[in-house]
């Protein structure tokens, strides 16, 4: 078991494959049409919508209060501990919900790549096949086949709350499309050609990462998350041309086998000089 993890670690071209899979997540998250829903998506697993809890400190100041004012020193730490308990309950609602869609996506991965092992015979054509599905996901990211631009997803909303939170990234796993559909695509076809179901599956949790991290750190408040989803709403439109254009390259590299011949001699380099051994 510690030496199929070893060789998992070590494994240059699967760790090419996962990094370009947790590219395309965080590509994910700054689309268009999830990026601008995260705030709702926060409030509603944390159960707190409507309430106006964990967006801040109050805007009200207390009272003075008689006797040197320790009435309005009291008021100060207890709205301090407020907002301290509310970050803690949305960090943990976010870490749940991104729980909730990274079971649905590693067992994505799982599954094509267990289907790569069960086809590996026909795994050069069907590489191919795969690398075509993942272009027309990338021209649909781009807009420019509207047909596939519709939005279908599950109607179905879990309670609000901590309690509710997994089973909403459940359902925001199975029924966000279009907006997760091409990117999963191509990390899907990836995890067809890795042809295993833990490597499958080890990119369904690269994705992930770069889809669910961002949601915990906006949840947890660092000013340079926050930051950087003003810039990425204020850029949508450049973030959407490179995510197609990330898409396409994936596809053509997938169609004309050049990953495959790449991650070959990826492995053989490897192998030349000796880093798995050096690194373990």
């Amino acid at each position: 078991m510690g030496e199929a993890f070893s060789d998992l670690v070590t494994d240059g071209p699967l760790l090419v494959a996962a990094a370009v899979a947790a590219l395309v997540g965080l590509v994910s998250f700054a689309s268009p049409c999830v990026l601008p829903l995260v705030p709702g998506y926060l409030s509603y697993v944390t159960g707190l919508a409507g309430s106006g809890a964990g967006t801040g400190a109050r805007t009200t100041a207390p009272a003075p209060a008689p006797c040197g004012g320790h009435g309005a020193t009291a008021t100060a730490v207890r709205t301090e501990a407020d907002t301290r308990s509310s970050r803690g309950r949305m960090v943990l609602g976010a870490a749940l919900f991104v729980l909730g869609f990274t079971v649905v996506f590693v067992a994505f991965g799982a599954a094509f790549g267990g289907l790569g092992r069960l086809l590996l015979q026909h795994a050069d054509v069907l590489t191919r096949v795969f690398g075509v599905v993942t272009i027309v996901m990338g021209l649909a990211f781009l807009g420019w086949l509207p047909f596939l631009q519709r939005t279908t997803r599950l109607s179905a909303r879990p309670v609000a709350g901590l309690a509710g939170a997994p089973l909403l990234g459940v359902v925001f796993g199975l029924g966000w499309t279009p907006c997760l559909g091409p990117t999963l695509a191509a990390v899907n076809s990836l995890a067809y050609a890795e042809a295993t179901a833990g490597r499958g599956a080890l990119l369904g949790v690269a994705y992930c990462l770069g889809l669910g991290v961002p949601f915990v750190l906006v949840a947890l408040g660092a000013r340079w998350a926050l930051g950087a989803t003003s810039f990425l709403r204020r850029h949508a439109r450049s973030v959407t041309r490179f995510g197609g254009a990330l898409l396409l390259l994936v596809g053509v590299l997938l169609v004309t086998g050049a990953w495959t011949e790449m991650m070959g001699w990826l492995r053989s380099w490897l192998a030349a000089t000796g880093f798995a051994e050096t690194s373990l």
